[in-house]
C-alpha cells in the first residue's frame, strides 16, 4: 500500500472513532475530508475536489424531493389523517383478537406510503394507540414493539426519503429504486400482522379484542369513518406514487405535487393554520438540513478518500475474498448490518455504500447490473430498517419512550428485539428470492 492510501484508510478509521465519540456525523466527515485532503492531495487540489462535489450535489435533480416528501409528511400528520385512519381501522378491526396490533402496522404501512419518514409515525402511533393498548391489557412488550417496528416501515416502503438518496448514489432511477422496495416492504408489515396476530391468538391475553363497551356497532357509522379515513390517503398516494411508477412525473415533480395535496387535505379538514405551516416549514428545514448537510459532507469525505486510493484498495480486498459471489453478498450485507447499529442510514448510504458498491456490480449471479443493483438497494434499505430497531442508535425507541412514559426504555428494546429478528428473516428471503424484489420494476421496464 501506498504512503496516501494508508492515510485514507487512517481517515477512515478516525471518522468511525470520532462518530462512535458522539461528533455529529456531517462536521465530522467535512473536517476530516478536507485535512486529510490537504495533507495527502494538497490543498489547492482538495479544495476544487470540495468545491466541484457540493456543486454536483446541489445540481443534482432528484435531491430537492427530500424536502419536499418531508414536508408532505408533517402536514399528512398536522392534518390528522392518522388519527383518522387510526380510529376507522380499530373499529372496523375491534372483534378480532390481536386488533389493535393489526390496526397499528395496517395504519404504519400505509401511512408510510403517504409520508417517507419515520420519527412522526412512530410517535404519532404511540399517542394514539399506546394508551388504547394499556386500557384494553395488550401485551407490553408486543405492543411496544409493533409501535416502533410498524412506524419504521417509512424508510423501506416509498416514498422513503432514504430511497430518494439512494437512488443518484447508487445511479439508478429512483422510480425503479421505489418500484423494487414495494415488494419487500409488504413482505415485512404481512410478516408483522401474522407475527402478532399469531401471538394474540395462542395467548388471547397478549392482545384481546377491543372491549365491548368501548366498540361502534352501527355497520354504517364504521363504513363512513372507513371511507373518510382511508379514501383522503388513497387518493395521497395515487397522487404521488401512480405518477412516480408510471413515469408520468419525476420524484421531484411527484413529492411537489404530494406536498400540495397534504396542505390541500389540511385546508379542508380545518386543521390549516399559519402555526401548522410553520411548524411544517421548520421541521422540514430542520429534517432536510440534516439530510443533505450529510449528503454534501460525504461526498466531500468520499471524494478525497478515493482519490487517496483507499476506497481501491478495499474493493479489490472484498473482490478478493475466496468465496462465491452469492456469499460476497452476505459478508457484504453482514457488514452493513453491523454498520446500522452505531450509524444512522444516511452516514452507510452516503460513505459506505459508495465504497461496496463497485464489488457489488462485479458480482456474476445471473442477473442485469440495473436489476443488480436494484435487488441490492432493496436488501440495503431492509438491511438498514434495522438500524431503527438496533440499539445504541435506535431512534425509534427513543421516539415512542418520549411519548409513552410508562414504557420503559429496556421493555421497548426488548420489544423491537423480537420484530428485529422477523426483519433479518425477511432479509435473508430477499437474499435468497430475489423475484421479490424484481418482479414490480420488470414489469414496469
Amino acid at each position: 500500500m501506498t504512503g496516501d492510501q494508508i492515510l485514507g484508510l487512517v481517515m477512515l478509521f478516525g471518522m468511525i472513532t470520532v462518530i462512535f465519540v458522539g461528533f455529529p456525523i456531517s462536521f465530522t466527515l467535512l473536517f476530516l475530508g478536507l485535512v486529510f485532503g490537504c495533507i495527502g492531495l494538497g490543498a489547492d487540489l482538495t479544495f476544487n475536489l470540495a468545491y466541484l462535489q457540493i456543486w454536483g450535489t446541489m445540481k443534482d435533480e432528484v435531491f430537492p424531493a427530500v424536502p419536499l416528501f418531508i414536508f408532505m409528511g408533517f402536514m399528512t400528520e398536522q392534518a390528522g389523517l392518522m388519527e383518522r385512519l387510526f380510529a376507522a381501522l380499530r373499529n372496523l378491526l375491534a372483534p378480532v383478537r390481536g386488533s389493535l396490533y393489526l390496526a397499528v402496522i395496517l395504519t404504519a404501512t400505509i401511512f408510510a406510503m403517504a409520508t417517507g419518514v419515520v420519527g412522526a409515525a412512530v410517535t404519532v402511533l404511540g399517542i394514539m394507540a399506546a394508551p388504547m393498548m394499556i386500557k384494553a391489557g395488550y401485551d407490553a412488550r408486543l405492543s411496544s414493539g409493533a409501535i416502533a417496528a410498524g412506524g419504521t416501515l417509512g424508510i423501506l416502503v416509498p416514498p422513503s426519503v432514504m430511497l430518494v438518496v439512494m437512488g443518484p448514489t447508487m445511479g439508478v432511477p429512483v422510480n425503479l429504486l421505489y418500484s423494487a422496495a414495494f415488494g419487500p416492504g409488504f413482505l415485512l408489515a404481512g410478516m408483522y400482522i401474522v407475527y402478532t396476530l399469531g401471538r394474540s391468538f395462542i395467548n388471547p391475553s397478549l392482545g384481546p379484542p377491543v372491549p365491548k363497551e368501548d366498540r361502534i356497532t352501527d355497520p354504517l357509522v364504521i363504513l363512513k369513518e372507513v371511507i373518510v379515513g382511508v379514501m383522503p390517503l388513497a387518493l395521497l398516494i395515487g397522487f404521488t406514487l401512480g405518477t412516480i411508477l408510471a413515469g408520468m412525473a419525476t420524484p421531484t415533480e411527484a413529492a411537489a405535487c404530494g406536498a400540495s395535496g397534504a396542505t390541500l387535505l389540511a385546508l379542508c379538514y380545518g386543521k390549516l393554520s399559519f402555526k401548522v405551516l410553520r411548524n411544517a416549514a421548520v421541521m422540514t428545514l430542520m429534517t432536510a438540513g440534516v439530510v443533505i448537510l450529510l449528503a454534501v459532507a460525504s461526498n466531500v469525505f468520499g471524494a478525497v478518500f478515493t482519490k487517496l486510493g483507499t476506497a481501491q484498495v478495499i474493493t479489490q480486498a472484498l473482490a478478493a475474498i475466496p468465496l462465491p459471489d452469492i456469499w460476497k453478498l452476505v459478508v457484504i450485507m453482514i457488514a452493513i448490518f453491523l454498520l446500522g447499529w452505531p450509524f444512522e442510514w444516511p452516514a452507510i448510504v452516503l460513505v459506505f455504500l459508495p465504497i461496496v458498491l463497485p464489488v457489488v456490480e462485479t458480482l456474476q449471479l445471473g442477473m442485469s447490473k440495473l436489476d443488480m443493483l436494484l435487488w441490492f438497494g432493496a436488501l440495503t434499505a431492509v438491511n438498514l430498517q434495522t438500524a431503527f430497531l438496533s440499539p445504541p442508535v435506535a431512534m425509534s425507541a427513543y421516539y415512542l419512550r418520549n411519548v409513552v412514559p410508562q414504557w420503559s426504555l429496556g421493555l421497548i428494546y426488548r420489544g423491537m428485539g423480537d420484530f428485529m429478528i422477523i426483519q433479518v428473516i425477511c432479509l435473508v428471503l430477499v437474499l435468497f428470492f430475489p423475484d421479490i424484489v424484481l418482479w414490480l420494476p420488470r414489469s414496469l421496464k
